[in-house]
């Protein structure tokens, strides 16, 4: 099978440097209409059941996931190097877009942001959400027409897609990336579905006004509820019934996929055939990831992942503000050098600490 995919690349609202080129990477033989933050939930499952039947799985998969040639075009010479305390620890940076969003202008745009940290004695994973918005330096694209500005971080993958993503979130965090993946959050309704449905604690009521449903409106009461795919898309995407905004969003989209990962690695799930395969189907089906990924060997090393021990937190930021016409988040620099230093360090209870603390 073929195992290409299209990415168009488009400029965030507002943002500076022009309008960017439509790079256009090659096709893949069904369109790649989701990729997949919910990887470590497909891993993990195939990593669930017996070391034969992870192997065999991973092995098909492989051949129809897309790939992205990304680290060959990150210069070498600025990117960070790794700690020698931080062993065999990775860190992947994860990739999301919501292309039914309304404030979305374009399909490629990365309006999910997260580091995973894969600590080198396997224990956990630590996840860190840059919010899209933050305002970081973004280093020149390889083409020379875009970058070399300070912008939204988000700008960066319409500028220069996967490679220019990468070096932009190594400079803001000087966290060497071993490896990337892309999803976009649609794609969570059929993952959802397949797994029939998840359970979310709501932390309030609200009415989502740009919901799939046929009149775009979803109401959303308070308190613990089991989600079909539709409603936990509705629910990780809506940020316009929140004061704050995007952070709520970040939030909710962290909440999924916890109850993802807690759903797929249930007894149940490995317990029944059907519901099994049509889960690994419609995940394998959303995945894109970088050309250099071991799939098999990532499994492996997912393999004890589970809800309990994945620590999910946020870049610090310092407030929003304007800049120009954009609203952006300011990081705040002195308390994000600390979190991504130990990130660095593989520092595990430093990660939790500082990512935690608001």
């Amino acid at each position: 099978m073929s195992v290409d995919a299209k990415f168009v690349d488009s400029a965030p609202e507002g943002g500076p440097g022009g309008t960017p080129p439509r790079h256009v990477a090659p096709r893949r033989r069904h369109p790649l209409r989701r990729v997949l933050l919910v990887t470590l939930a497909v891993l993990l499952v195939a990593a669930g059941g017996t070391a034969v039947a992870m192997t065999l799985y991973a092995r098909d998969i492989d051949h129809d996931i897309a790939r992205i040639p990304t680290f060959d075009q990150v210069p070498l010479r600025n990117r960070p190097a790794k700690e020698a305390a931080a062993g065999d620890a990775m860190n992947f940076l994860m990739l999301g877009s919501d292309t039914r969003d309304p404030g979305s202008t374009g399909g490629s745009r990365s309006d999910t942001i997260i580091v995973l940290h894969l600590p080198k004695d396997r224990s956990g994973a630590q996840m860190v959400s840059i919010p899209r918005d933050t305002w970081v330096h973004v280093p020149r694209s390889a083409d020379g027409r875009h970058g070399g500005v300070t912008a939204k971080i988000n700008a960066a993958f319409a500028w220069g897609g996967a490679p220019l993503m990468v070096q932009t979130v190594e400079d803001y965090t000087g966290v060497r990336i071993d490896h990337m993946v892309m999803v976009d959050f649609s794609g969570f309704k059929d993952i959802v579905d397949a797994l029939g449905g998840v359970q979310i604690d709501v932390e309030r009521a609200f009415t989502s006004t740009h919901s799939l449903n046929p009149d775009s409106i979803r109401h959303f009461r308070a308190g613990p509820q089991t989600m079909d795919g539709a409603a936990a898309l509705d629910y990780a995407r809506e940020r316009y019934a929140f004061a704050d905004g995007d952070f709520a969003r970040i939030r909710h989209q962290q909440q999924v996929i916890k109850a993802i990962l807690s759903k797929a690695s249930s007894g149940g799930m490995l317990a029944n055939p059907a519901r099994l395969n049509s889960f690994l189907r419609a995940s394998a089906d959303s995945v894109a990831v970088d050309d250099t990924l071991n799939i098999i060997g990532t499994a492996d090393d997912l393999r004890h992942l589970r809800s309990e021990n994945l620590t999910f937190c946020t870049s610090p930021s310092a407030g929003t503000a304007m800049r120009g016409d954009q609203s952006v988040v300011l990081p705040d620099t002195a308390k994000a050098k600390k979190l991504f230093a130990a990130v660095r360090r593989d520092d595990v209870p430093q990660i939790i600490a500082l990512g935690t603390d608001k």
